[in-house]
Formats: C-alpha cells, sequence, structure tokens
C-alpha cells in the first residue's frame, strides 16, 4: 500500500473513532439536555478530527454526527438542533482543520488562534442557521437567544474546549500522531 493511502485509511478509521467518541460522549451528561448545551460534548471529538484528520474529514463528521445521534437515539431533536448543530459543527470542524493544516507553525500559540477562530465563526454559523430555521422576532430567534444559547450558556464547555484539546493535542504530537510542538 503506498504512503498516501496509508494515511487515507488512518484518517478514516480515526474519523469513525471521533464520531463513534461524539455519540457516546453525550451519555456521559445523562442525556440532560441543559448539561449538554452547557459542556457541549460533541464538538470536542469534531474538533479533533478536523485537527488529527485534516478539514474534510472535520466537516464531514460534524455533518453526520449529529444527525446519526437524533436518528439513533432522538437527542439532539432533529428539527432545529439536530439540523442547526450539523451546520455548527461541520464548520467547526472544516475551520480548525483549515487554519490549523495552513498554519505556518505548529504549535500551541497557533492551535489556539485556530481553535478560538472556530469557535467564533461556529457560534455565528449557528446563528444564521437558527434564524433561517425559526425565524426572527418575538415568536422567533432573538439576539438574546442568540448570545445566551452560543455564549453565555456555554462557558462550561467552551472552557473545556480551551483546556482538553490542546492537551490531547500534546499528547498526541508526542505520539507523532500529529506534527505539534509546545511553544
Amino acid at each position: 500500500m503506498s504512503k498516501s493511502a496509508n494515511k487515507n485509511l488512518l484518517n478514516l478509521v480515526l474519523s469513525a473513532m471521533f464520531l463513534a467518541l461524539g455519540i457516546v460522549l453525550p451519555f456521559l451528561t445523562g442525556q440532560i439536555k441543559e448539561i449538554g448545551n452547557m459542556l457541549l460534548p460533541m464538538h470536542i471529538p469534531v474538533m479533533l478530527c478536523g485537527l488529527v484528520c485534516g478539514w474534510q474529514y472535520g466537516l464531514v463528521i460534524g455533518v453526520i454526527l449529529p444527525i446519526m445521534r437524533s436518528l439513533l437515539f432522538s437527542m439532539p431533536v432533529m428539527y432545529p438542533h439536530a439540523i442547526n448543530m450539523a451546520f455548527e459543527l461541520a464548520t467547526y470542524g472544516f475551520v480548525i482543520g483549515y487554519l490549523f493544516s495552513h498554519a505556518k507553525w505548529k504549535c500551541i500559540k497557533s492551535l489556539y488562534r485556530c481553535l478560538i477562530t472556530s469557535m467564533i465563526i461556529g457560534r455565528i454559523v449557528k446563528g444564521i442557521v437558527e434564524c433561517i430555521l425559526l425565524g426572527l422576532g418575538e415568536n422567533g430567534f432573538t439576539f438574546a437567544a442568540f448570545i445566551s444559547d452560543a455564549f453565555i450558556r456555554a462557558i462550561p464547555g467552551i472552557i473545556l474546549q480551551l483546556v482538553l484539546i490542546p492537551a490531547v493535542m500534546l499528547i498526541l504530537g508526542k505520539t507523532h500522531l500529529v506534527h505539534m510542538k509546545r511553544d
């Protein structure tokens, strides 16, 4: 097998593992929507997939994960949450994977820039899609609801992502699965 075929196979296997993690991790929140909204357990495997396997894989896993989880467990509810999350997670997987793969240095500072940028862009996409799905106005989706959902309630999950993702990437760098420097 050629080196590129081996790399593609490895990425496919790792993507399947990240998909499985994304399906299983929400069970740690006890399927309680409020805790899941705070800890964002499906975000982490998608972001790691984008970083480790590349933006193409992160994008695809981001689309598939919430839809598959909705079909299997009815959590998240398909409309509007799983559909909205498919766009949001696909954006995270794409943006973090694309930016990190094109970063001049594969270091922790670069990783944080990519991570924070993907978190901001993903939340903007989430807001746009939610506006389209729910409409604007008093009875639909408001700016206050967006800020509350995308940022305020998500603070524990954001902190978890800012701590856990760089730590995992440093560990994977030590195993030489990814090219990563500490500084």
